[in-house]
């Protein structure tokens, strides 16, 4: 053997070492090999599974249930390395034994669909003893880990789907149905690619993962700390600092993540304590990082994962669901923005103080440490721009911020081992990432074949619309109701899937348009994590805060309120979601306007109690009430009103003094 070649495997050799050092670097100090080695296996399979995602986004994916069914396989392998058993105790042993049966049956399950592909496709077998054990073993595998990952409640939901596919045909009325034999079941969910391997999944298995992975990168090349420094300078000096600076910097991360309730716990634990240091009280500290986080995913330019399920079912490119969401999101964070500003003025907080470290703008926008956040935004915008699909856009910007990284990185001549180390987390934070998004794709994937296979969505769409009386506000009205229902205690994603299923065709039986129909739901499925009862990202917010969740809550609906009404201009300024010509987006935008300012003096509560200030408060209603209604003469009323209340009521002018 020469000796370049003697020296290329030494290099080798000591790449793979500082990877696997990379994988470990995370682990807790631990005693013994024996108790090291399920970490790093954890660990290597979530970077397997990272490195998979890039792979198949740049390459392009494997046959569809190839990519499908192994990216499943690899999830529940992980799954049940990363969640315990339930059993614990003395039983442990016996919880070990049913997890360990379980994840051979799935995996084996995921490999037999993958290996059959072909048969599956072209020949539409029929369910044999051998299928119908191993679909089975997977569905409940598949539900054990959503519900250990998410919760009961969706699991719960899947399984109300599948008990009504099996005894509906015992139900009288519109909601009995024919009956569906066990074969049936299994050759829809398992043997073609309507049930667990449809739509929902492939779109979780390619463009979700690349966007997860995308998130990972971002934030491990210093994007998270761009994106906070840049809220604080915007914020440093203004009235409410801390309440801003959390919005803007939930909005940013929250636009990545597509997870209100991980934006909480991650932003929020640096956020909500701020803001109680500056003078906001708890409840409301937790409500605004809540709100926030929660805004997040209806924000372009990636918005949550539900988009591009909505691209996906609407049959529209990305872009057009992102420009259709461009300006209520617009009017969402203008919302919480004017009410934090009032709420401020009113309680007397100004902005940060010197000693919670500002930084300077040259420091925060500096290209060692803004490089690779701005290759990857606009290698993404461009790719997308230019047609390519949206999987491959994701995956060329990460690789975009890897080599802008490694570069910034040698200039800096801290050597090739941090490049390595952020690889490597990044691909195992996008495992363990795709982890829950996946599970939850494939159970509501269960959910969407059981109501097509049934015909329960059409008929609960008629429901709707008689509930309704036919009056269009009347069915969105109680689609918005069933949104905020089905909706509460499931992931975003879930949520929007269901929904979307359910109830966005009464709206369109109705005559709204489908993507109003859709951005609608869409709405409605996202704030449900805000809404009481169950409103988990606000019991995440208020743990942090330190306070009672239902206090919390209740400011959270408060600083959201308009959010509960902007789905309704869907309906009547289809122009609010760039469906139209000019005018009809200027009037949609000043509708808007009046809307968001109106409800946001109210909101803030900055009216004094006399009488004059009462008024003032009640000609805001009036205000927020005739930007809703779809006649330009009552627009133009609308707008009226709220200029006399602003001119002559003043109700913030006189706060101002009180500012820190």
């Amino acid at each position: 053997m020469s000796v370049s070649s003697i020296a290329f495997w030494r290099e080798v050799i000591f790449m793979v070492r500082l990877m696997l050092e990379a994988v470990e670097s995370e682990s807790q100090p631990i005693e013994s090999t024996s108790s090291r080695l399920p970490e790093v296996v954890k660990k290597l399979v979530a970077f397997s599974l990272g490195m998979m995602i890039l792979y198949t986004g740049i390459a392009g994916a494997f046959d569809s249930l190839v990519q499908r069914s192994v990216m499943l396989a690899s999830v529940i392998l992980l799954a049940f390395m990363v969640y315990p058993p339930s059993i614990k105790g003395r039983f442990l042993f016996l919880g070990r034994a049913i997890d360990g049966l379980l994840c051979v049956f799935a995996i084996v399950a995921c490999l037999y669909v993958a290996w059959n592909q072909n048969r599956i496709l072209t020949q539409l077998p029929i369910a044999g003893v051998v299928d119908i054990t191993l679909c089975v073993f997977l569905v409940i595998t598949v539900l054990e880990i959503c519900r250990r990952s998410v919760g009961i409640a969706f699991p719960l939901m899947v399984l109300l789907s599948l008990a009504y596919v099996f005894f509906g045909d015992r139900l009288s009325g519109d909601f009995g149905h024919r009956g569906y034999g066990v074969e049936l079941v299994v050759e829809t969910l398992f043997l073609s690619d309507l049930g667990l391997w449809g739509m929902l999944t492939g779109i979780g298995a390619t463009v979700i993962a690349s966007f997860v992975l995308f998130g990972a990168v971002l934030i491990r090349t210093g994007g998270s700390k761009v994106f906070m420094d840049l809220a604080m300078i915007f914020a440093a000096n203004r009235v409410g600092g801390a309440a801003k600076m959390a919005t803007v910097a939930s909005a940013a991360f929250g636009s990545v993540n597509g997870s209100a309730v991980a934006n909480v716990a991650t932003t929020g634990a640096m956020t909500i304590p701020l803001m109680k240091r500056m003078g906001y009280p708890a409840p409301i500290a937790g409500a605004v990082e809540a709100v926030a986080s929660t805004g997040g995913q209806l924000t372009p330019p990636i918005l949550g994962a539900a988009a591009f399920i909505m691209a996906e079912t609407l049959g529209v490119s990305y872009l057009s669901v992102a420009l259709a969401a461009l300006i209520p999101a617009l009017m969402f964070y203008s919302s919480v923005f004017m009410t934090i500003h009032l709420i401020a003025l009113r309680k007397g907080i100004g902005g940060l103080s010197e000693e919670n470290d500002v930084p300077k703008i040259r420091d925060a926008i500096k290209l060692s440490k803004s490089a690779p956040l701005l290759v990857g935004l606009g290698v993404l915008v461009v790719m997308v721009l230019s047609g390519r699909s949206v999987a491959f856009s994701a995956s060329l910007s990460i690789v975009g911020m890897l080599i802008t990284y490694t570069v910034a990185v040698i200039v800096r001549g801290e050597g090739i081992k941090p490049v390595l180390n952020t690889f490597v987390d990044s691909c195992v934070d996008a495992g363990y990432g795709i982890l829950i998004i996946i599970t939850m794709l494939v159970s509501a994937q269960i959910v969407v074949a059981m109501i097509n296979m049934t015909g329960v969505g059409v008929t609960i769409s008629s429901l709707a619309v008689g509930l309704g009386g036919g009056y269009l506000f009347g069915v969105a009205f109680i689609v918005a109701l069933a949104c905020l229902l089905l909706g509460m205690g499931i992931p975003t994603t879930a949520a929007y899937v269901l929904v979307a299923a359910v109830m966005a065709p009464a709206l369109v039986s109705a005559g709204v348009e489908p993507i109003a129909a859709h951005m609608f739901v869409f709405y409605f499925a996202t704030i449900s994590v805000i809404t009481p009862p169950l409103c988990v990202a606000v019991f995440v917010a208020s743990s942090i805060a330190d306070t009672r969740w239902e206090r919390t809550a209740l400011q959270a609906v408060r600083l959201a309120a308009v959010t509960y009404v902007i789905p309704f201009l869907f309906i009547t300024y289809p122009g609010v979601l760039f469906n139209g010509d000019v005018s009809q987006i200027l009037e949609a935008v000043l509708s808007g306007a009046v809307l968001v300012v109106s409800a946001s003096v109210v909101l803030s509560d900055i009216f004094e109690k006399d009488m004059k200030r009462k008024i003032g408060a009640l000609l805001c209603i009036v205000s927020a009430a005739m930007a809703i209604i779809p006649s330009l003469y009552a627009l133009f009323a609308g707008a009226v009103v709220l200029l006399f209340v602003l001119a002559f009521v003043k109700p913030f002018s006189r706060n101002a003094a009180t500012l820190n």
